[in-house]
């Protein structure tokens, strides 16, 4: 199976779609896909990162532009003519084309209709058309069901919910049943994302200097792409209960050593969900704004808001609260569980949809 897959990452896209669409590529991969990925050269994006996961990228070029996302709406035919060009360089039959772009609708993917077989789209926000034979939103939402009525062709398969959430295999290869937290809070996982373009791990640090609970450590993980990522590291090694980490590849490990984490309202939502660690989360971009409120409603997370109205002191108040709360904590870990089902999530139900599209 040939499979191209359209994702950008950049400082101010941030590099979520970019790791998921790499954790499906892997999966694809082991079914015997061939996976090719397209980019742009956005400053701050992830195409050398992509190369050292083993696999082959193109790359479009980009223009001196401060607004990425509005550049790629305004831009889709140029973007869509050279994906085109690229795709018909192979001479060969492509059996799938992923887009994963809140820049990129219909109108684009109806242009690359005649030279792929199927395409999936995935997608968060459902506030465009798209022209796909799958649909993919791995966010859960109190109305999600609904969400695309009207969006998508009647024949689309629709994959809706955080039962498909694409899974790194060292999440995989755990079981989340077998995960015991104890009573107290010894470990506090804090990551917010590849890039954090809004600062909020400084936000935190500064939250918990002079932490007045004694016995609890800090795990701090932050992405080569983050601009921040030296002063982060300079802060760290001034508290002596902070370990510092740059671009891990075990965070699975990391996040399983935790009783609470703290991040942003993306993707490493299932991350925690999946592996059922109550979590403070802050929304750093709209996009995550219903899915954060959504899941925090269920109980399954505390969010504290957006990232422009929180305070240090707003983290630090919030982090002694829960850590004071075990029965709280132990609610918000059955309730992820009831959001992300772990035995689901391990029959990876993506890939046998993409699977049963090639029969």
């Amino acid at each position: 199976m040939n499979v191209v897959i359209r994702t950008d990452a950049s400082l101010e896209i941030g590099t979520g779609h970019v790791m998921r669409c790499i954790t499906l590529a892997r999966q694809l991969e082991q079914q015997g896909g061939e996976i090719i990925f397209i980019c742009r050269n956005f400053p701050g994006n992830s195409i050398s990162f992509i190369q050292s996961q083993g696999f082959q990228v193109f790359t479009l070029v980009s223009q001196e532009i401060s607004n990425h996302w509005q550049w790629i709406k305004e831009h889709w035919r140029q973007d869509a003519k050279e994906t085109k060009l690229i795709i018909n360089s192979f001479n060969k039959k492509i059996d799938l084309l992923i887009v994963d772009h809140y820049g990129l609708d219909a109108k684009w993917e109806s242009q690359l209709r005649s030279d792929v077989d199927h395409i999936l789209a995935i997608d968060d926000l459902a506030d465009r058309t798209h022209d796909c034979d799958l649909l993919l939103d791995q966010n859960y939402y109190l109305n999600m069901r609904k969400r695309y009525n009207g969006l998508v062709p009647d024949t689309c398969i629709q994959l809706l919910g955080p039962n498909y959430v694409l899974l790194r295999d060292e999440f995989l290869l755990l079981d989340p049943q077998e995960i015991k937290r104890g009573q107290n809070v010894n470990n506090i996982f804090v990551f917010f994302g590849g890039t954090d373009p809004t600062g909020e791990t400084l936000k935190t640090i500064q939250a918990i200097q002079e932490f007045p609970l004694s016995g609890v450590m800090f795990t701090v993980v932050v992405g080569a792409t983050n601009p921040q990522k030296e002063q982060i590291e300079k802060e760290c090694k001034k508290m002596h209960n902070v370990t510092y980490y740059c671009q891990v590849n075990n965070i699975a490990e990391l996040m399983l050593k935790a009783d609470l984490a703290i991040g942003a309202g993306g993707t490493t939502s299932w991350e925690r969900c999946y592996l059922g660690l109550p979590s403070i989360s802050i929304i750093v971009a709209e996009n995550q704004k219903e899915l954060s409120e959504s899941v925090a409603a269920k109980g399954a997370m505390c969010c504290l808001g957006n990232s422009t109205e929180v305070t240090n002191i707003d983290i630090r108040k919030k982090i002694i609260d829960i850590c004071n709360k075990p029965m709280k904590r132990n609610d918000m870990i059955q309730n992820c569980w009831e959001i992300v089902n772990p035995q689901f999530v391990k029959e990876k139900l993506v890939i046998k949809k993409i699977m049963e599209l090639q029969k």
